[in-house]
């Protein structure tokens, strides 16, 4: 284990200034938009909605909240509950618009005078300016947040749901709605908006006491300047029952925290990105380069079999001084699509950063097991009358760093305890069927959620030793091995679409993006340089464990190792599967 430089705020930098608090932000829309009766104020849903209405409230003006021109709640949950299901984890991709969620009537009855000043505030709030004043294109302020913010703020009970007021639900049921439901809808509204051009400001409300806005043309010049660059997402660490100390100490996190067991260090979906204006961070989420630049962004082909969501996702577990993963499996992509509703499943695969000693990871089933016994033992183990055996029915395989385990949907899967893996995955990124999770609680003291009744339908049962060990266990392949650079194929395994190639340099290495978009990590060597042949863009610099993105439309680049040895662990959408 070593300290390393490793940058937690990595931003790309903006021209012009930005607008801090309430009251500069106010003025400064009075005096752009001093000649327009209507202001349009559009919240992504989990802001703080009664921060605007009271900043704004001083103004003077009429508020009108676009929460209560929406439907009755009995009327939404009616809507929405054949994606919310009974379950307390999963439910359906949700097919909702945002035009549904108002009441006709209300929006008919409301009656603003030609004259009148008012202040339109809260989600939807385009489409309201729409539907009364009948004007295609309403200029709009848009206050965004990532969402890994809005998760934080369902913990502490804060926030509430689109159109419905569920801040004393539990937040695993809050994450529900907005995963399955919310989110969605309002990232397609949002979209909208970006690609007519309505939004004239936007606001960063991800912190309370500092919210901060720019101009659209300020949020265009940082996307663009993001997407033909090397780039990173802002990475967020959080604590796990199974977490270890391997990123405290790397990572230089607080060390008062107990453990730390995720790092989501590449889910645009989920991370943020960091706008550098006049030495002051805005913070935005990382999907919204995703949806203003998905073609550059993603690449041609990429984009045309996934569409506007980013295929890859790279992120830390850090059991190093803590507990095994839970027993698991990922659900098929007949099951994924039937079930949930999903375009595809959460292929995976384990990279080894670091790992101690007597570091182990289980995967795939032994040979001759009795599936039948298996899955009974597994319900006695739910119910708490037995400890599962898990080493009798799954391999044990000792790990080593720099090992890589692949893992198809369908195989059972667990990295043990005193590894640190990177885990290299397509993106959806909850729908792990916990099989068994060693007779422990979650830190809210309540056992964790099983479902061996799920579980029991995706196990590819076929996949026993003799397939790990042919298939998945350190399949390494030798690309090409020259003065000072070896190239290694490492993965993934056929059924998943994602490639993995590892360089180990000494000097200066070349890559092409061929067209689709790369995502690497530096699993070993203090710091590399990215660099444009062309002088495309600036020379990038990634330190030890840091992920980071190539965009397609780069096209060719280099790494050079900043003295030493470096290692890198490339992956991309394989070309002919897209």
């Amino acid at each position: 284990m070593r300290k390393s430089n490793y940058d937690k705020k990595p931003c790309t930098r903006v021209d012009g200034s930005v607008v801090c608090g309430w009251d500069r932000i106010i003025s400064t829309l009075d005096a752009v938009w001093a000649n327009e009766s209507t202001w349009v104020i559009d919240l992504y849903c989990g802001t703080y909605e009664e921060d605007f209405i009271n900043a704004f409230a001083k103004t003077g003006r009429r508020i009108i909240d676009t929460r209560s021109l929406m439907r009755p709640e009995p009327e939404l949950h009616q809507l929405t509950e054949r994606f919310m299901t009974d379950d307390v984890l999963f439910g359906y991709m949700s097919n909702v618009r945002l035009e549904e969620y108002f009441d006709v009537a209300k929006l008919s009855d409301l009656k603003i005078g030609t004259e009148e000043l008012c202040i339109i505030i809260g989600t939807g709030a385009a489409f309201v300016a729409q539907s009364i004043f009948c004007v295609q294109s309403p200029t709009v302020c848009y206050a965004d947040m990532a969402r890994w913010e809005i998760q934080q703020r369902f913990r502490r009970h804060e926030v509430k749901a689109l159109g419905i007021d569920n801040h004393e639900d539990s937040p695993s049921v809050q994450y529900k709605r907005g995963y399955f439901n919310d989110w969605n809808i309002v990232d397609r509204y949002k979209d909208k908006l970006m690609q007519n051009g309505n939004i004239e400001f936007w606001i960063d409300s991800n912190r309370r006491d500092a919210p901060k806005m720019i101009t659209d043309a300020q949020m265009r010049q940082g996307l663009e300047r993001t997407v033909h660059s090397p780039f990173r997402v802002v990475p967020f660490f959080d604590p796990a029952p199974w977490g270890g100390q391997w990123m405290k100490e790397v990572c230089d996190l607080p060390r008062e925290e107990v453990n730390y067991g995720w790092c989501f260090d590449c889910v645009p979906e989920e991370n943020s990105l960091y706008l550098e204006v006049d030495s002051v961070l805005f913070e935005l989420p990382s999907q919204d380069v995703v949806l203003a630049h998905t073609r550059e962004l993603l690449g041609q082909q990429v984009w045309h079999r996934f569409g506007k969501s980013f295929p890859i996702r790279f992120d830390f577990l850090d059991t190093m001084q803590g507990g095994n993963l839970s027993l698991q499996v990922h659900p098929t992509n007949e099951f994924a699509q039937m079930e949930f509703g999903l375009p595809y499943t959460q292929d995976e695969s384990y990279y080894l950063l670091d790992a101690g000693k007597d570091a182990v990871v289980y995967l795939g089933l032994k040979e001759g097991i009795d599936k039948v016994q298996m899955i009974e033992d597994l319900r006695a183990a739910q119910r708490g009358e037995i400890l599962f055996d898990a080493e009798k029915y799954v391999n044990k395989l000792p790990a080593k760093k720099h090992d890589h385990y692949l893992i198809p949907a369908g195989t059972i899967h667990c990295s043990g305890h005193d590894s640190m893996v990177l885990e290299i995955s397509s993106t959806p990124s909850i729908f792990t069927f916990k099989l068994w999770d060693w007779a422990r609680l979650g830190l809210d003291g309540k056992p964790r959620p099983i479902n061996v009744e799920r579980g029991k339908f995706v196990i590819q049962w076929e996949r026993t030793t003799s397939f790990v060990k042919s298939q998945i266990a350190n399949h390494f392949e030798v690309i090409c091995e020259e003065d000072g650079i070896k190239e290694e194929r490492t993965g993934l395994h056929p059924n998943e679409f994602i490639e993995t190639r590892r360089h180990t340099f000494t000097r200066p290495v070349e890559h092409d993006t061929r067209g689709g978009v790369n995502v690497l990590n530096l699993v070993d060597g203090e710091a590399a340089l990215i660099e444009s042949p062309e002088g495309n863009f600036a020379p990038f610099e990634v330190h030890y464990a840091e992920t980071f993105i190539i965009p397609a439309c780069i096209g060719r680049y280099t790494i050079k190792p900043l003295g030493g040895v470096c290692m890198t662990i490339k992956a991309y959408v394989r070309p002919n599967l897209s």
